[in-house]
């Protein structure tokens, strides 16, 4: 009786371990890479996604904010999406239909290279449906339906809870509400290049949207500093070089707390793609090296300016 007793008593440890194993698989950066968006509210549950499926909504929040389109049509464009696509850019689906939007090169939409361009296929469906008359007053299915021209549209209704909490977080409504872990790995496994970030923010967002992100001078330097000889100026320039001879930081101006937060976001959401180590926006840093803690407080008096308005730092990992 006693040898049973000891045999379930091991037995109910080893249960344990493993159930303390597992959650911490789910709930650390030991766990697979995902995004989430939490709700707001006292019973906030995660809208999780994975990286891809995170990247491609900021690319349709973002294409939507070039073109100053309203937060109703971001939602519209997101539904759409989780529904045809489940938010990935595939190569495949009913007929030809193809990318995020299922679209098809024989309806019109364009060739397959440029249906599977998220940024083209986003522009597209924005086309379609801004040319609705009042879409921003109809209900989600109606619209995107007239868009879509779906055998299914009622389909859509059911995403458009998950679609309003991405767009308010993407648009940067809810500061520091959309976060993404790094997985095992921890963080980028390969040096960013800051060129690749300017080039997809300018796609994405627009050709403005690094106007007036020159570089400060580092507090204390003097205008002479880099012109001097100064010997210890040189080094610390140096040190900051990324592999391809660029600095590893780039500063996205924001004049506005919610763009700012919008541009945080999308740069988190496209932190596996670009190798991005750290966003930082006001007093709040996101760190790819211990991505399970989400956006951490911080006092950091120098993420400001004079008058008011702060960049978004995005700094790329750097050769080892």
């Amino acid at each position: 009786m006693k040898k049973k007793l000891r045999i379930a008593a091991a037995f109910a440890v080893l249960l344990a371990i493993a159930g303390y194993v597992a959650t911490q698989y789910v709930t650390s950066s030991t766990g697979p890479a995902r995004c989430t968006v939490a709700t707001a509210g006292a019973k906030s549950q995660d809208y999780e996604l994975r990286p891809e499926q995170a990247a491609n909504a900021a690319t349709i929040t973002a294409v939507g904010s070039q073109r100053r389109l309203p937060e109703r049509a971001v939602t519209i464009a997101l539904a759409t999406a989780m529904q045809e696509s489940s938010l990935r850019n595939i190569s495949h689906g009913d007929r030809d239909s193809l990318g995020l939007f299922q679209q098809r090169p024989s309806q019109g939409w364009g060739t397959e290279k440029q249906i599977t361009d998220p940024v083209y296929s986003t522009g597209k469906f924005y086309d379609h449906l801004v040319r609705i008359p009042g879409y921003s007053r109809l209900p989600l299915t109606v619209a995107a339906q007239r868009v879509q021209r779906s055998g299914y549209p009622q389909a859509y209704a059911k995403h458009e809870a998950n679609a309003s909490l991405l767009t308010a977080a993407l648009t940067g409504r809810r500061a520091a509400a959309f976060n993404c872990t790094t997985g095992p790995a921890g963080g980028a496994s390969e040096a960013g290049s800051p060129a690749k970030v300017r080039e997809l923010l300018m796609r994405e967002f627009g050709k403005d949207v690094l106007a007036g992100s020159e570089r400060p001078a580092p507090a204390g330097a003097s205008a002479g500093a880099g012109r001097s000889g100064d010997a210890g100026a040189r080094a610390n320039a140096a040190a900051q070089l990324s592999a391809d001879g660029e600095d590893p930081e780039v500063l996205i101006p924001a004049r506005a707390d919610e763009r700012g937060w919008e541009l945080a976001h999308w740069a988190v959401a496209h932190a596996a793609e670009l190798h991005i180590a750290q966003v930082s926006f006001r007093d709040r840093v996101w760190d790819a090296s211990s991505s399970e803690q989400g956006w951490r407080t911080r006092d950091d008096s120098g993420n400001g300016s004079k008058d008011g308005r702060s960049p978004v730092r995005v700094r790329l990992a750097t050769a080892d």
